[in-house]
């Protein structure tokens, strides 16, 4: 029988053990979590075919193109598709560009389906639309944004059924939907049957938003994200898009609610140009991944 001093020690090493396991555990269970992370083209300004090879180089297995590589390879997506595939990458999204605010948006349409139908041919299943519809001299009005997820609606209606691609709203600065409150006219009022919802972080967070909590916000029609990062700068914008980790985007934040709702789509890493003179998009590329690497973020 133990006396209590004894019992006391066994009390509290036991505590400890139990503590250590499920340290031990939680960090086990955290090791395991894995998100899928692509990589935007776009910092390689049109160069394609060297982003691909760069971006596998990375070790990414996803990627993001712009509509600029439609002209070139619509009549013979299969041998952008095999160089995709020799470099073992996934289209995880294709920036197929606007949807107006006008009443008659068939040609946005037919630029849709025709965008839809190549990445179908490329594999993929992602189709990214934008606008470029906000007033310059004011704020847009709730019918302005109401018409725009209306339109985005139809859009994606007919893409999504005839093609089985699926459409998702990229929110943006200087569009419609830079900030949280336009964001959330224009996510409450789209038909979210048919378009879902990109939630770029950095844009968000320049627009005045916490993106961790949007992700939890928006987690039932979340279908991709753009993992990016900004910093306020003196110029005419007041902010510049940098590496990952170079600015004041709190990605641990982002993950942790990632892993809360058990996020499965594609995070997509995205810099429009690289930030300094005479670096180049795979240094740029570079820094992100070890800037993931230092939070402790598994990717696949």
């Amino acid at each position: 029988m133990f006396n209590p001093m004894n019992r006391r020690d066994f009390l509290t090493q036991a505590s400890l053990l139990t503590a250590s396991s499920l340290i031990s555990f939680e960090s086990l269970a955290t090791a395991k979590i894995k998100h899928k992370m692509a990589y935007s083209a776009i910092t390689w300004n049109g160069n394609d075919l060297i982003a691909i090879k760069d971006i596998a180089a990375l070790g990414f297995k996803g990627i993001q193109l712009r509509a600029n590589t439609y002209a070139p390879f619509k009549d013979k997506p299969q041998d952008l598709k095999d160089l995709l595939d020799q470099n073992g990458l996934t289209l995880a999204m294709f920036s197929s560009g606007n949807v107006g605010i006008q009443d008659d948006i068939s040609k946005d349409l037919e630029t849709h389906l025709n965008h839809a139908r190549f990445v179908k041919a490329l594999g993929g299943n992602s189709l990214q639309i934008t606008n470029v519809s906000r007033p310059k001299d004011r704020n847009p009005t709730t019918e302005e944004l109401k018409k725009y997820a209306k339109n985005m609606s139809e859009v994606a209606k007919q893409v999504l059924g005839e093609t089985g691609v699926q459409p998702a709203w990229h929110n943006h600065m200087h569009q419609l939907g830079e900030t949280p409150e336009e964001v959330e006219i224009v996510a409450t009022s789209m038909d979210t049957k048919y378009i879902k919802l990109e939630l770029d972080v950095a844009h968000y967070t320049q627009g005045g938003g916490n993106a961790a909590e949007a992700v939890i916000k928006y987690k039932d029609i979340l279908h991709a994200t753009h993992i990016k990062d900004t910093k306020p700068v003196e110029s005419k914008s007041g902010y510049q898009f940098v590496e990952l980790g170079q600015g004041r985007v709190d990605f641990p934040a982002i993950f942790k609610a990632l892993e809360k709702i058990k996020f499965k789509g594609w995070n997509v890493i995205e810099l429009d140009s690289v930030p300094v003179k005479g670096r180049t998009a795979l240094e740029s590329g570079q820094t992100s991944k070890k800037y993931l690497e230092s939070i402790n973020i598994k990717f696949s």
